[in-house]
């Protein structure tokens, strides 16, 4: 599911900044960014979004301005220094300029310093940046919380239609073989004429067709298959992975009545209810 959270303010001291955001995804996938230096608060990161998001691409970027108190030491390069002065004075002497060579001057070449700063404190960034993530990732639940109660209404309304589809199936199916019946009597009376017919063979003969195209099992399992998603649905824990299951399973249901039909008109409800089953199939992709 989609979400965006983000947290900016001073903790610590430090400016921070901590964004979350993700796109639908079958699975879990974590990139995070950090600045230059920090890659050991990506774990701390990990384990924040981990503990409540299990689906979805999530990228965060994290920004944490450094500790201007940390000691700083500043060492010169003396050959680089050696060789600048030298250069500098070859310099002067060859076109007699002004001998102006000074501590400045040559300070102008700052690659002949190396400034190390003392390291950051890792326990302590470790638990800024968790203190920012709480913030961000609440946010960013609370609109996948949004995002994810509409498709819960989308999927369950389907699911309303596919069972209002089911039970046109199940009222008509018994007309169906009453129909079958009739239609075979009257083209035995034409093809026999006066002969007598046995209503015990036209009996069994429709029994064989019911038997043939019978979905009762197909729909009675099609209902649970729905009561389950419906219950999956109200819960609070993540089930997009068990849903997709279920759906493939409303999927084979409806491929098994649709083969087993021998109905214009129930065969076009049955495209209908594999339709609404598709529709659930793509939300689900985004539910966690």
């Amino acid at each position: 599911m989609t979400g965006y959270g983000r947290f900016e303010g001073v903790i610590e001291g430090r400016n921070v900044i901590f964004e979350i955001k993700s796109v639908n995804h079958r699975f879990f996938e974590l990139q995070c960014h950090t600045p230059r230096g920090c890659g050991f608060i990506e774990e701390t990161i990990k384990a924040l979004v981990s503990q409540n998001v299990t689906r979805g691409k999530i990228d965060v970027y994290v920004s944490i301005e450094a500790d201007d108190g940390l000691a700083a030491e500043v060492t010169i390069n003396q050959s680089l220094a050696a060789g600048y002065v030298k250069a500098l004075q070859q310099l002067r002497d060859s076109y007699d300029l002004a001998d102006d060579i000074s501590v400045s001057s040559v300070a102008r070449y700052n690659d002949i310093f190396t400034v190390r700063k003392a390291p950051e404190n890792e326990e302590k960034l470790c638990a800024v940046t968790a203190q920012a993530g709480q913030k961000a990732v609440a946010d960013f639940l609370a609109m996948r919380e949004k995002e994810g109660a509409k498709l819960r209404e989308d999927v369950l309304s389907r699911c309303d239609r596919i069972i209002s589809i089911v039970e046109k199936i199940e009222a008509r199916s018994p007309e169906i073989v009453a129909e079958y019946r009739e239609r075979l009597y009257a083209r035995l009376s034409e093809i026999l004429g006066e002969t007598t017919i046995d209503p015990q063979r036209i009996l069994t003969e429709a029994a064989i067709f019911a038997d043939k195209t019978a979905v009762d099992e197909e729909t009675v399992r099609l209902r649970s298959h729905i009561d389950q998603l419906r219950t999956m649905l109200s819960g609070n824990e993540p089930v997009g992975r068990k849903i997709d299951f279920i759906v493939q399973e409303m999927n084979r249901e409806a491929n098994t009545i649709g083969s087993k039909v021998n109905d214009a008109a129930l065969a076009h409800k049955v495209v209908d209810i594999k339709a609404e089953i598709e529709k659930i199939r793509e939300q689900i992709q985004n539910i966690e």
